[in-house]
């Protein structure tokens, strides 16, 4: 044993293990002073561990800052203490930033305290999570509207216009067979907004993603995506979803849909690339719980197109918000709905070089929350 024990690899000094952390950290001592900080700390406030270490917390963070009840409350009750969306930062060290910020006490006696900083851009995408699904919604309450008020009277123009149609002349027929054709486009548009309206629960089970992914894969190919090279970069390894495969189908469907028809548009015969992978450590919090659902599963549509309109980002999981001309804005929005039932997050970005990403993060099965991850699912 002692062999075994003087072969181990000696443990990673504790100033480099500080270092390596990837949110800023601060000590404070008993005075409010800053002792200590990582390298993340000194890039976030744009200062060196030198200048930060001569402040104190009230010169480090805007005057009457929930950072500093916070630091008082620690003190108080030896606990931890959550602040959300909270200021920090001065103009003299680099102006002021939305942060979620994590005090907790070093050792039992409150002398220490330490400050974690955590950036908002992950609570950031849940912030635009929550607003896709009332938009979801609200669009669940005028597809049942719709569904109630506008398809009965369709039904009865359409009848009309049929017992009408024999007593026409040639001339009149033709008006008459077009008022059918409208109320049929209208009655398919209001079918397409019903299904915001179903909010049945979902009949889950496992589900192998990349089952999924290379069903739209056939449809895509059978649909005709000539000029569009379609590729894969799968974790084969990677665990089931918990939700239900028609539904997944759907909106990873409408997804490379969406990307196949935005770079034919652009006459760019372009390349759609699906990859999956295992992202630990992304959870998100219940509304008016304290449960925290795990979201490790990620699954990427990635394009070459021409990408989305900077301005239309925040807003394009939104109904009726397309960069199509002929678009009526009801695809993506089935998408948010989709996630959103499955408990999961959707966003979209653009790539580095060109194109667009449509990243969408999904929770395990409860069989396999904690389960091995070598096994092999395809």
């Amino acid at each position: 044993m002692s062999g075994q024990a003087g072969e181990r690899a000696a443990a990673p000094d504790l100033r480099l293990m500080f270092d390596a952390l990837p949110n800023p950290v601060i000590i404070l001592d008993e005075r409010d002073h800053v002792v200590a900080v990582n390298t993340a700390a000194e890039d976030f406030f744009q200062a060196s561990s030198t200048v930060l270490m001569r402040l104190s917390l009230p010169e480090l963070v805007p005057f009457s800052s929930p950072a500093l009840q916070s630091v008082r409350q620690v003190r108080e009750s030896v606990g931890v203490v959550n602040e959300y969306a909270i200021g920090v930062g001065t103009p003299r060290l680099g102006g002021e930033r939305i942060v979620d910020l994590q005090t907790a006490p070093v050792g039992d006696d409150g002398r220490y305290v330490m400050m974690m900083l955590l950036r908002r851009s992950m609570a950031h995408k849940f912030d635009l999570q929550l607003s896709h699904q009332g938009a979801a919604r609200s669009v669940s309450g005028m597809a049942a509207m719709l569904a109630h008020e506008i398809k009965n009277p369709l039904a009865g123009i359409r009848g009309a216009a049929q017992l009408m149609e024999p007593s026409l002349g040639d001339a009149d027929r033709s008006l008459v067979r077009l008022i059918c054709d409208e109320t049929d486009r209208i009655r398919q548009l209001v079918d397409q907004m019903e299904v915001f309206s179903d909010e049945r629960p979902l009949e889950r089970r496992p589900v192998n993603i990349h089952v999924v992914l290379d069903r739209v894969k056939q449809l895509m190919t059978a649909g005709g995506s000539e000029g569009i090279t379609i590729r894969e970069d799968y974790d084969p390894s990677l665990p089931a979803v918990h939700g239900s495969s028609d539904q997944l189908v759907q909106v990873f469907l409408n997804l490379a849909k969406n990307a196949s028809e935005s770079m034919r548009a652009s006459g760019n015969s372009g390349e759609l690339l699906f990859t999956t992978a295992f992202r630990p450590g992304v959870r998100l919090s219940v509304v008016g719980s304290s449960e925290r659902i795990s979201l490790p599963l990620e699954v990427c549509v990635h394009d070459t197109g021409p990408g989305v309109p900077e301005e239309l980002l925040p807003h394009i999981f939104e109904p009726f918000v397309s960069s199509k001309r002929s678009g009526r804005g009801l695809g993506l929005a089935l998408v948010a709905k989709i996630v959103r039932d499955h408990g999961g997050v959707v966003e979209c970005k653009p790539r580095p070089h060109k194109g667009t990403t449509f990243r969408v993060l999904l929770p395990l099965t409860p069989a396999t929350e904690n389960a091995p991850l070598n096994m092999e699912m395809r």
